[in-house]
């Protein structure tokens, strides 16, 4: 999205400035706003790091000029970086886990990528060790590492984090955000605290993922079907910082598949599983929060709408639960 008025010169000029939307099953003396990131060029928050990354590691050298990114991602993040490489002259490899969705994989070889499939039963770590055997064998290769990099969450304190609070002149109360490498949530957390330390941030993730566990809550790790948070292995999310998240919320595969179904028919809001998950702790927060459970400094609760449910509609997302493949 972009509220110019004048012609742009590249598509990376209409990257951020998303809008900031009520969800309108928020109670209203506490409203959730979600920041609806499918108005990016690339349909996802991703987007945003996918510029970032690239112009900051060309300015400094990381990656040289004509060089190659190879990155293992799920999806958003290679299209992300797609729709950056191709416009800063740099080319793009991407190591996907089997499973994901397969219209990511399709947009990011449009965007000219060349995409490498690891087995689904080895995770992101399996793709993170491919990624990295794949940059040694190329000159001028560099896994910007997602997972690691504080570049990712740089990207949303200096982006995501600034257009919310001009949005809200500054009344957040809780930020409330899917966590999967974690740098949209560590982003906007650092600089909501920066602001109020009293902001009470809260990290979302699918039953069957182990964040939980970095609270010492005793979850169970188990296959989910919400895409693009949660973690296998936590020490393969090395930008989480405790210190800056208040609880960590878990939101169940059915639940987080029904907010999708009501999201689109009653708010008309085309999201996918990750944003209902968030939707559904932050509305959750919210309550809380009007009913004396949570102080916050402000009766207002963010959240990240990060993708589109078009990049699902192979997996079944509109289907009954049972038939969606996650």
């Amino acid at each position: 999205m972009t509220t110019d008025s004048e012609p742009l010169s590249s598509v990376l000029e209409t990257i951020g400035r998303t809008p900031l939307v009520r969800v309108h099953a928020s109670p209203d003396e506490v409203p959730v706003y979600a920041k609806v990131e499918s108005f990016n060029p690339g349909a996802s928050v991703k987007d945003r790091i996918g510029k970032y990354m690239l112009e900051r590691m060309l300015e400094d050298g990381t990656l040289p000029e004509g060089g190659t990114v190879v990155e293992p991602t799920a999806g958003n993040t290679g299209i992300g970086i797609a729709v950056a490489a191709g416009q800063l002259g740099v080319d793009a490899v991407f190591v996907v886990p089997e499973r994901f969705s397969v219209e990511k994989q399709q947009l990011m070889r449009a965007l000219g990528a060349t995409v490498v499939n690891t087995p689904t039963e080895d995770g992101m770590g399996g793709a993170i060790r491919r990624a990295r055997d794949i940059a040694d064998d190329i000159d001028d290769a560099v896994v910007p590492q997602q997972f690691s990099n504080p570049l990712n969450a740089e990207a949303h304190y200096e982006t995501t984090a600034p257009e919310i609070y001009e949005a809200l002149d500054g009344d957040v109360g809780a930020v409330v955000v899917g966590c999967g490498t974690a740098g949209t949530l560590m982003g906007i957390a650092r600089y909501a605290r920066e602001r109020d330390d009293d902001t009470h941030v809260v990290a979302v993730e699918p039953e069957g993922s182990v964040y939980a566990r970095l609270e010492g809550d005793d979850v169970e790790e188990a296959d989910y079907k919400t895409e693009g948070i949660g973690t296998h292995d936590v020490a393969t999310n090395e930008l989480f910082d405790e210190s800056l998240v208040d609880d960590i919320v878990q939101i169940a595969d059915r639940d987080a598949h029904a907010e999708v179904q009501r999201l689109a028919s009653q708010e008309g809001h085309l999201v996918a599983s990750s944003s209902a998950a968030a939707s559904l702790a932050a509305r959750d927060v919210a309550e809380r929060i009007r009913d004396g459970d949570v102080d916050a400094p402000h009766d207002a609760v963010v959240t990240i709408f990060p993708d589109s449910s078009e990049r699902y509609l192979s997996k079944g997302i509109y289907r009954d639960f049972e038939s969606w493949e996650g």
